[in-house]
């Protein structure tokens, strides 16, 4: 069997949702065992997402099959103190617990630091909140739509213009970088244990990640710098930095900074020497001085052709640009199954979305179908030292599903 870098490494998957699970299932990508707790009978609500109104219709649990994909379910009632004990036994023998339950159901569960790290002084425990684990709201409840998206300051600054109304997020727009921040500091935890042999608590929240995320207007704000606000995209200050819209309907962005050699390469990709020549747009300065009449050009010029042609014409002079995709053309994007940013479940043809990250020479575990609520209750236990009558007696009594 391939050798995985996380080989042997345990993990308690004691979450909810998206950012806290997503951290273990990246772990369990490069080969850890990762035990998710769920509530019995109903598991994690985060089943039932897909459900809602709005939400892509699909015969498949297209959320379930990404951040659960690898792990095995262990239905447990942590509201009793019989479940509570068989966590207790579980957290002995593990390397990480993962958990975004807010700070009082934590401590009413027993599944908080205090209590925990005494059973196992290697044990790295990673807190995920929605606000921080201090301070007035730190058991204030949140999603990445509250406490990522609006409170960060990106909800009101996404606008196609000032006086346009805020755009709202998409799910899990929020949480799946977060999980790389959770990530980052189990990763950490872990290199710590190993130079001092002793566990440790680590975290991140939400709120610190928004706010991370929106970092550069945030440290301007900080910094007391005037926001400006955003004009139409018809009174853009750059021109050579916007998006317009082709002949087919579909739309396309340029991110041009290196003016000085992309503008020649920009008119003659759109077949207009005459505006290299046009003494309006000569300079970098002239042309964010003309940017709306700039724009007004380039709006006629882009419209002429499809998609398609411009998406050659750019490429083929160098240009730094890319087309407003949609997400139904994510499956066929050759370059994203070239690098393996999308892979195929284990001996299927359906393709997941891979942790956007990789380890020369360390292979990842091909993804496994995600289990069904309780479907390793039994093995799980047994591995723990559970004998049948035991666990005909969690069964009996509710603790386990």
């Amino acid at each position: 069997m391939e050798s995985r870098v996380f080989q042997g490494l345990k993990v308690i998957d004691c979450a909810s949702f998206i950012a806290a699970p997503a951290a273990a299932t990246v772990l369990s990508d490069f080969g850890a065992d990762v035990i998710k707790i769920e509530p019995p009978h109903n598991g994690d609500p985060y089943r039932q997402l897909p459900q809602l109104p709005g939400n892509p219709t699909c015969s498949q649990n297209y959320a379930w099959l990404l951040d659960s994909r690898n792990k095995k379910s262990l239905a447990l009632d942590l509201g009793k103190p019989a479940g509570q004990a068989v966590l207790h036994t579980l957290v002995r023998q593990t390397d990480v617990f993962i958990t975004n339950y807010p700070r009082e159901v934590r401590r009413r569960l027993k599944l908080d630091y205090e209590t925990l790290a005494p059973l196992n002084p290697r044990l790295v425990y990673a807190s995920f909140t929605g606000y921080g684990e201090t301070g007035a709201e730190g058991d204030k409840p949140g999603f990445d739509s509250t406490a990522w998206w609006a409170r960060s300051g990106l909800m009101d600054l996404v606008r196609t213009e000032a006086n346009a109304p805020p755009s709202r997020s998409v799910a899990g727009m929020g949480d799946h970088p977060s999980a790389m921040s959770l990530l980052a500091g189990i990763l950490i935890g872990l290199y710590q244990r190993e130079r001092t042999g002793k566990g440790t608590h680590v975290g991140s929240s939400l709120l610190a990640n928004g706010v991370w995320a929106n970092g550069y207007f945030a440290q301007a704000a900080l910094c007391g710098a005037t926001i400006i606000d955003r004009p139409p995209r018809e009174r853009g200050f750059n021109a050579l930095s916007t998006y317009y819209r082709c002949r087919d309907g579909r739309w396309l962005i340029l991110t041009i900074l290196n003016e000085d050699r992309q503008w020649p390469a920009l008119t003659r990709a759109l077949a207009r020497s005459d505006l290299f020549d046009d003494t309006r747009f000569a300079t970098k300065s002239q042309r964010l001085a003309n940017s709306q009449e700039l724009i007004r050009i380039l709006d006629e010029a882009f419209a002429a052709h499809d998609l398609a042609y411009w998406r050659d014409v750019l490429a083929a002079n160098g240009l730094v640009f890319d087309i407003v995709a949609k997400v139904s053309e994510i499956s066929g994007d050759d370059q994203m199954l070239a690098n393996q940013v999308l892979v195929p479940f284990e001996d299927e043809a359906v393709l997941t979305v891979n942790s956007p990250l990789f380890v020369h020479g360390a292979s990842k575990v091909p993804p496994r179908r995600p289990p069904a609520i309780g479907q390793h209750s039994d093995e799980i236990l047994r591995e723990a030292g559970y004998d049948d009558a035991a666990l005909m007696e969690l069964r009996v009594s509710g603790i386990i599903f």
